[in-house]
């Protein structure tokens, strides 16, 4: 069958790759302005039916076992990745730059290694010795673990020949550079043409590969985004610099879940998994505070207690501040402004902060309660009980809406000792509380400021409605 071959000219955006016959201001990928260039022009052809050499198989016929998972020693690493690493599996690891991504990586070659299987690491970043200091620091040094500094795609593929790994780990894929490609290493073909030779291998040859990602300055994880597509795991590292804490969380994952959180502790003697992370996130006092109240959220399916601090202060100008760490700042502003409506909480001309302890991070809205509850204490000056969670969204009506596993946020905090909780009305459902655990379901703000103490005869008339039962 003859080929048929035109021409036309293309362009491609310098971002992410993206392809398009004609040129655009705007990429209709990654959205970015100016970044649309014309590549020249590229010919479209049509091949004819290959020889089939591995015939196709009845899906029962195949053999499983050789996806068969193996555990990396590391059990929060595990449980991220569904159980542990897939021959033949790759997977991207992305994070900011320090954030521990070539610590954890480097311990998980090392307990690899010691199961008898051999490890190729190869650093573009760093030089052997330099890994070797840190592998030393870190009790991650194993006989077979082989270590490789190489920026030249091509040597790092006869590294493969030589060694033949079971893991590989490269760090990073932004540092290697194929010479059949032009430009620099970390640019959009380069990093095409890295990933898709590594996989290549790693997919015929039955390899489970980790590849170290770069992020750009919003936090996305940089180079082409058919990155993320070709590969079968993407495992984004969070964490913030003035805390030991790290959240590694799945992504995308096509052999396990994608709502697993892991927790790690960042030290200067390594990073170790966190099997119980909530004594991170409270702190010690001896009596309540005004302005501080507690809450369970769920990252992925593990619960972890988490308290919330606020402060409400009398401004000092005609504008005033709103700051948050740890919370969503608009999401805040929400709350007060339904405190100030709805409970009559005089907060729209003070200074108001919010921010949480430990440095978690509250995205879900279950938050919210715990967050106004907070910021109700502080205005009035009134500890909230001892011994409380507080848990449930709030509506800009004032409502207390429900949220997902109530009985499980409940069970992890009476595991910990919290004896009180405010929930939303019905959320338990048949299911029932923690044996010696006060509940108080409230259906709205009012209700749930009644049930803690902090109700004023200033409120809104839509706090007067029929009180909850008090947990304290």
């Amino acid at each position: 069958m003859a080929s048929k071959a035109s021409k036309r000219p293309t362009y491609r955006c310098t971002e992410c790759g993206w392809q398009t016959v004609k040129w655009v201001g705007r990429c209709g990928e990654c959205q970015a302005w100016g970044t649309v260039e014309e590549t020249g022009a590229v010919a479209v052809r049509t091949q004819p039916a290959a020889k089939v050499i591995n015939p196709a198989k009845p899906i029962g016929d195949v053999d499983a076992t050789r996806a068969a998972v193996t555990t990396t020693g590391v059990g929060e690493f595990d449980r991220v990745l569904g159980g542990g690493l897939v021959p033949g599996a790759v997977m991207l690891v992305a994070g900011e730059p320090g954030i521990g991504k070539s610590t954890l990586l480097l311990d998980v070659a090392a307990r690899t290694a010691r199961t008898g299987a051999t490890v190729l690491y190869v650093s573009g970043e760093e030089s052997a010795a330099q890994v070797r200091l840190r592998a030393d620091r870190t009790d991650a040094v194993a006989d077979t673990l082989y270590l490789a500094s190489e920026t030249d795609l091509a040597t790092v593929l006869a590294h493969i020949d030589s060694v033949s790994p079971t893991l590989l780990v490269i760090d990073s894929v932004q540092t290697i550079a194929s010479a059949e490609i032009e430009g620099s290493a970390g640019n959009v073909s380069q990093v095409r043409e890295v990933a898709a030779a590594v996989i290549q291998v790693a997919k015929a040859r039955g390899i489970s590969t980790v590849l170290v990602g770069h992020v750009t300055k919003d936090g996305s994880i940089a180079g082409p985004r058919l990155l993320e597509h070709l590969v079968d795991v993407v495992i984004t590292f969070e964490g913030e610099r003035h805390s030991r804490l790290r959240l590694v969380r799945a992504v995308k994952n096509r052999y396990g879940p994608t709502d697993e959180v892991g927790c790690f502790d960042l030290s200067d003697g390594g990073i170790e998994g966190l099997a119980d992370p909530s004594s991170l996130f409270l702190t010690a006092r001896d009596k309540p505070v005004a302005g501080t109240c507690v809450t369970v959220t769920l990252e992925g399916r593990r619960p972890l207690v988490t308290e919330v601090q606020a402060l409400v202060a009398p401004s000092a100008g005609g504008s005033p501040r709103r700051t948050t760490s740890g919370v969503d700042s608009s999401r805040t502003a929400m709350i007060l402004a339904v405190l100030e409506r709805r409970a009559g909480a005089p907060v729209s001309r003070a200074d108001c902060y919010v921010s949480t302890v430990g440095g978690a991070r509250l995205t879900e809205p279950a938050a919210d309660l715990a967050v106004a509850l907070s910021l109700l204490s502080s205005a009035q000056e009134k500890p909230l009980p001892g011994g409380l969670i507080a848990v449930g969204e709030v509506g800009l009506s004032g409502d207390i809406r429900a949220v997902s596993g109530v009985a499980r946020r409940l069970a992890e905090a009476a595991r910990i000792g919290f004896d009180k909780a405010i929930i939303p009305a019905g959320s338990l459902g048949t299911e029932k509380p923690p044996a010696g655990m006060r509940i108080a379901e409230c259906a709205d703000l009012g209700s749930a400021m009644r049930a803690v103490g902090t109700a004023s005869s200033a409120s809104h008339p839509s706090a007067d409605a029929d009180a909850a039962p008090s947990p304290g």
